[in-house]
């Protein structure tokens, strides 16, 4: 393991270059993987994410294969050979075409000593943050219905929709929704990542 990426996993909080969060890229998980709390196996984990799971890739850090991603209702670190992203119409494993693909960077900083658990209150980690919906939007989508779209992965909170997935807008409210296989999901527009799922 080289120096830099030693010093990096020493310690506590990332901060994310400005600007990446407009540019957050859409990645799959090539196996069952560790979300950790670090760039690093010896950070933590957040949780598990499955294979095939969608998840928004924020980037990676420069010099390293550990990227910032956002997973099954999870935030936190995976190893880029364990990345799937689209590249001229085929997946390939994002470590192999990080070059090509002009991925984001994230940096992590470091503080005296690592964190044994996930700071609780950095944004930036662990599980995503619950959507409550008023009964409102329930009341309007059962005014509005939309057409059922078909998705063949899991319909649960942190999945990303395919992009020419139409969403429909709702009056004075953050997201949007969409029927997917006939059940109706709120979808946050900027990454079409699915924040709540009417069961």
């Amino acid at each position: 393991m080289d120096k830099t990426l030693k010093m990096l996993m020493a310690g506590g909080a990332f901060a994310l270059m400005a600007g990446f969060a407009n540019a957050a890229m859409v990645a799959t998980t090539a196996s069952d993987i560790s979300v950790r709390s670090g760039p690093g196996e010896d950070y933590p984990e957040v949780g598990l994410a499955t294979r095939g799971s969608n998840a928004v890739l924020d980037g990676c850090m420069e010099g390293s294969s550990w990227c910032r991603i956002e997973v099954n209702g999870l935030r936190g670190w995976a190893h880029a050979d364990y990345l799937n992203v689209m590249y001229e119409g085929s997946p390939v494993i994002l470590e192999q075409r990080r070059s090509e693909l002009s991925v984001p960077v994230v940096t992590y900083e470091t503080t005296s000593s690592v964190q044994a658990e996930p700071n609780a209150g950095d944004p930036n980690l662990g599980r995503v943050g619950e959507v409550d919906p008023p009964q409102s939007v329930m009341t309007y989508i059962d005014e509005h219905p939309a057409d059922t779209v078909t998705y063949d992965g899991d319909i649960a909170v942190g999945s990303v929709l395919p992009s020419d997935t139409r969403l429909v807008e709702i009056p004075d409210y953050q997201y949007r929704y969409v029927r997917v296989n006939d059940v109706p999901v709120l979808v946050e527009p900027s990454t079409r990542r699915i924040v709540y799922v009417y069961q």
